[in-house]
C-alpha cells in the first residue's frame, strides 16, 4: 500500500510542469545605455542594450529557456509544445498575450502613440494593438516622462508643430521618481525622458508609431522614420490630466507582501516583497489553473522550491516563468519581484 501511494506521488510529481528561467533578447538603440549590463547583469555583444525582452514569444524577440528540461528551446517553441502552461484565462488563446522588458533610457526616447487592438487588426495585418505598464526602477534627479497633450489639440495643429519642431510645447511633461507606477493605454502619447530605468509590460506587440524624433540621427546618418498620419488616426489629442500614483496597499503573509501595481484587460501586475531571511518558513506562491505566472526580480537573490523539492536559484534582473498548475511553489531570500499575470 505505501510502495503504490509513493508511485502516485512520483507519477503526480512528475506531470506537475516545473518554472524555468528565461534569457532574453536584447536591442540596442540610439538611446541607449550601459545600466542593464552594469546594474543587471544583462550580457550582449551590442554597444548598449536599450531593452532587454524578459518574457517574450514576439517574432522580433523571443526569449530562450536557460533552465530545465526545456533549456535552449525559445519561450515560442515551448509554449507550442505545451499550451496547457498558459492557463485557461481567454487571454491567452494559446499565445502568451503579454511582453514583459526592462528599459534603459540613457537618452529620450520618440513621442510615440501605440494602436489600440482594433486599429491595429484592421491596419496592421491582424497584429495586436499596444496597451502598457510602466515602472520606474530608477530615475535620475531630473528625470521626466511625456503623457499626453496639457491641452486639447488637433490634427492640423499638431502636423504644424512636428513640422516646425514646437510640439514640445504642448507635451505634458511629468516628473518621474524610483517606484512610480504609470498605466499607458493605447492611444496615449508618451515618450519615456532620459535617465529612466523602467520596467514595461505590455500587450505582446511591437507596434509603434513615432510622432516625433528631436531631428536626431541615427549611426548611418539618417534620421529615424515618422509615421505622423497613423499617429494621428489613433491618437487621443485632448488634454490630459497629470497622472497620479494609485493607492497601494500591502497584503502581508508570512515571509512576505504583495501590493496591486496595476490591472487591466490585459494583464494583472503586483509588487511582491519578499523576505525570510530570519523567518523558519519559507514564503508560499500559490498557482492555479487560471493563468501562467512570469516573475520579474528587480531587487535581491534567493530561491524558488518546488513541489518536488528542487531549487531554482534566481538573481537580480532573472525572469521565471512558472505554468499554470506548476504546484505549491516556495520562496526564500531577499527580493524585489515584479508579478505578472493575466
Amino acid at each position: 500500500m505505501i510502495s503504490k501511494n509513493l508511485n502516485w506521488k512520483n507519477r503526480k510529481a512528475a506531470s506537475t510542469p516545473k518554472p524555468f528561467l528565461l534569457q532574453p533578447a536584447c536591442k540596442e538603440a540610439l538611446w541607449g545605455g550601459q545600466k542593464l549590463k552594469e546594474h543587471f547583469g544583462k550580457q550582449a555583444d551590442l554597444d548598449n542594450i536599450a531593452e532587454s525582452w524578459e518574457c517574450s514569444t514576439h517574432p522580433e524577440g523571443p526569449s530562450t529557456v536557460a533552465t530545465g528540461e526545456h533549456k535552449g528551446m525559445l519561450l515560442t517553441e515551448v509554449l507550442q509544445k505545451h499550451p496547457e502552461y498558459l492557463g485557461t484565462h481567454p487571454r491567452t488563446k494559446g499565445e502568451l498575450p503579454i511582453l514583459v522588458k526592462f528599459i534603459d533610457a540613457r537618452q529620450k526616447l520618440s513621442v510615440q502613440v501605440h494602436p489600440d487592438d482594433e486599429y491595429a487588426k484592421l491596419h496592421e495585418q491582424g497584429q495586436l494593438g499596444k496597451t502598457e505598464m510602466w515602472y520606474v526602477l530608477e530615475a535620475d534627479k531630473d528625470a521626466e516622462l511625456i503623457y499626453g497633450f496639457y491641452r486639447d489639440m488637433d490634427s492640423a495643429n499638431v502636423r504644424k508643430s512636428v513640422k516646425y519642431g514646437t510640439i514640445e510645447r504642448y507635451l505634458q511633461k511629468v516628473k518621474v521618481r524610483q517606484d512610480d507606477v504609470f498605466y499607458i493605454p493605447a492611444g496615449t502619447v508618451h515618450g519615456i525622458g532620459a535617465g529612466n530605468l523602467i520596467a514595461e509590460v505590455q500587450e505582446s506587440s511591437n507596434l509603434t508609431y513615432r510622432l516625433y524624433d528631436y531631428n536626431r540621427i541615427d549611426k548611418q546618418g539618417q534620421k529615424r522614420t515618422l509615421h505622423v498620419e497613423k499617429a494621428l488616426a489613433v491618437a487621443d489629442l485632448k488634454g490630459q490630466t497629470p497622472p497620479r500614483q494609485p493607492l497601494r496597499v500591502l497584503r502581508y503573509t508570512p515571509g512576505s507582501a504583495t501590493e496591486f501595481l496595476c490591472r487591466c484587460k490585459y494583464f494583472q501586475v503586483e509588487r511582491l516583497l519578499l523576505n525570510t531571511e530570519d523567518k523558519k518558513k519559507l514564503a508560499e506562491l500559490y498557482t492555479g489553473s487560471n493563468s501562467f505566472q512570469a516573475l520579474l526580480c528587480i531587487d535581491g537573490a534567493g530561491q524558488l522550491v518546488m513541489s518536488d523539492g528542487e531549487k531554482l536559484t534566481y538573481t537580480k534582473g532573472s525572469c521565471i516563468f512558472i505554468p499554470a498548475n506548476a504546484g505549491n511553489l516556495q520562496l526564500c531570500g531577499k527580493t524585489q519581484f515584479l508579478k505578472i499575470s493575466c
